[in-house]
């Protein structure tokens, strides 16, 4: 239903509270108090100052769980609810009842319905991907496919899947995965390793799709010509925990932020036939507080995060602003937070190095995407039971 709701005065009314919060989130004890970064900067950047008074408004709430978003060319949202339903938020904040045609899915866990992507000439053509945790003999898995939305925005047609990842696995966590369009009619599929022991440990192998980056062709699936040789063709990267951000710079260059373990979430700048180190290195602990295998955060061949958070900020969902309504933000990272209630949370880059960070609207709740509205506004995905789609503005 709409559910046009602006908290404006409820932000003004907290301004100084929250300001005064904001100041403290890098005095926060670390989980792996032994471990030390790489270089200076790599952590626990210097809070950003920021005066700008932030309004939010709930476009509609009543979605369970929503995963991913895209805006569609009449100015609407085309929302992903991880039970395993599609919808549409029109925007005046009308929630369409569920589309039809969505293929078989896993939902349990972590697992479900996931990221959306719509094509570039989506008005023409129709054309969309959507990727999912899918049922198989043995477990599941994570699959893409692409298919058209019908005229009538009711159903999904040629309904094709065009990815599945290898091995079967049964299990209910990280799954990945974020969509992204290289420009060149290729599709970047972020993937996770799984989780559990040893399962995990596959990250570093050259025969699976586990903790992987892929860039295959949008339309048929196939390896991308230009990949670099780690063993399976469509394998961009490797050693990756849990990818769940994901964005491409104004040169076309791919950044991630990966789920860490207990400490350790990683921002990466991705480059072909690199291995990110996971679980070999991490900047992190266990969920017991021991180490992760032999506990070291570097080794020959295994490239260091360009930044880190500890403890972590469980991230999800990224953008490059860029926009007119925020142009004091403009070229930075914004990405989602979904633990310890630190909201929308804001790099500044100087290069390929962060030189400020920025937390925002803390306590609005987990933080699943984040994307950006034709005009610039912020858009926001809660993850909860009964989730909001939050435009975010200048108050």
């Amino acid at each position: 239903m709409p559910f046009l709701r602006s908290t404006a005065a409820l932000a003004a009314l907290f301004a100084l509270p929250v300001a005064a919060a904001a100041q403290d989130f890098n005095a926060a004890p670390p989980n792996a108090p032994d471990q030390t970064p790489a270089f200076e900067g790599q952590t626990r950047a210097p809070v950003l100052a920021d005066d700008i008074a932030l309004e939010t408004t709930v476009i509609t709430d009543g979605l369970e769980h929503p995963w991913g978003m895209a805006q569609l060319p009449d100015g609407g949202w085309l929302v992903t609810e991880r039970p395993g339903r599609l919808r549409i938020v029109s925007a005046e904040g009308a929630l369409s009842d569920p589309i039809g045609g969505l293929p078989e899915i896993s939902a349990g866990g972590q697992g479900g319905l996931l990221d959306v992507l719509i094509a570039p000439d989506f008005a023409e053509t129709r054309r969309l991907w959507i990727s999912y945790a899918a049922p198989a003999e043995g477990g599941n898995h994570t699959v893409v496919a692409t298919a058209t939305l019908s005229q009538d925005n009711a159903t999904l047609e040629n309904v094709q899947p065009i990815f599945a990842q290898v091995p079967v696995y049964d299990g209910d966590k990280h799954f990945g995965s974020r969509l992204l369009l290289d420009g060149q009619g290729n599709l970047f599929v972020t993937l996770g390793e799984r989780s559990d022991v040893p399962i995990r440990d596959s990250a570093q192998q050259d025969d699976n799709h586990l903790g992987k980056l892929l860039r295959i062709d949008a339309m048929t699936g196939e390896p991308a010509e230009g990949n670099p040789d780690l063993g399976l063709p469509e394998i961009w990267a490797k050693g990756l925990r849990n990818v769940q951000a994901a964005a491409l710079d104004d040169s076309g260059q791919l950044w991630t932020i990966e789920h860490g373990p207990k400490g350790g979430d990683e921002l990466n700048r991705i480059e072909a036939g690199k291995n990110y180190g996971w679980p070999v290195i991490t900047y992190g602990v266990s969920y017991q507080d021991e180490p992760i295998n032999d506990g070291i955060t570097q080794a020959d061949g295994m490239e260091q995060p360009l930044y880190y958070w500890d403890p972590v900020i469980a991230p999800s969902g990224m953008v490059f602003y860029r926009g007119e309504m925020f142009p004091e933000w403009q070229g930075q990272i914004l990405t989602g937070a979904m633990q310890g209630d630190h909201g929308l949370v804001r790099l500044q880059l100087d290069g390929d190095r962060v030189a400020g960070e920025g937390r925002h609207l803390q306590g609005i709740g987990r933080v699943r995407d984040v994307d950006l509205a034709a005009d610039g506004a912020v858009m926001l995905l809660t993850d909860k039971p009964d989730g909001e789609l939050v435009r975010v503005t200048r108050e």
